[in-house]
């Protein structure tokens, strides 16, 4: 059986990223598995590394996997710096989605709602690049 997955949703705005996290998480019935992060550690426009990492360890101390899905170029940097301080066992249960940010949310936290596994809420979220809207 997969471990239950937490999706955290990391951009630089903390109003952007809570309104996401509302959004997708009460769309797929799942609002406590969906984490938005977003701003500086003093309330500015950025990401955090902080900020992330505590959401992360939150939900790995519960035993979920974690998909990171980031909003702009730099704050996938930001994720990137996170993963390369994780030990081993915990990179294994971390993973950055390449994904269009409100879509790919969505498609993570509908697929994570099934009880899904990691990869499978990574595909789903990933598949979004491709949806049309008309």
């Amino acid at each position: 059986m997969s471990a239950p997955v937490r999706l955290v949703l990391l951009s630089h705005s903390a109003t952007v990223a809570a309104g996401v996290a509302e959004l997708a998480g009460e769309v797929a019935g799942a609002p406590g598995r969906v984490v938005g992060v977003g701003g500086t550690d003093d309330g500015r426009l950025g990401t955090s590394i902080d900020l992330l990492e505590t959401a992360v360890r939150e939900a790995l101390d519960t035993g979920a996997d974690v998909a990171v899905v980031p909003d702009l170029g730099s704050s996938v940097l930001t994720a990137k710096a996170f993963l390369a301080d994780l030990d081993a066992d915990e990179v294994a249960r971390v993973v950055i989605v390449d994904a269009p940010f409100l879509e790919g949310a969505v498609g993570a936290a509908v697929t994570l709602s099934t009880g899904a596994g990691l990869d499978d809420v990574r595909y789903q979220a990933e598949a979004a690049r491709g949806l049309r809207k008309l």
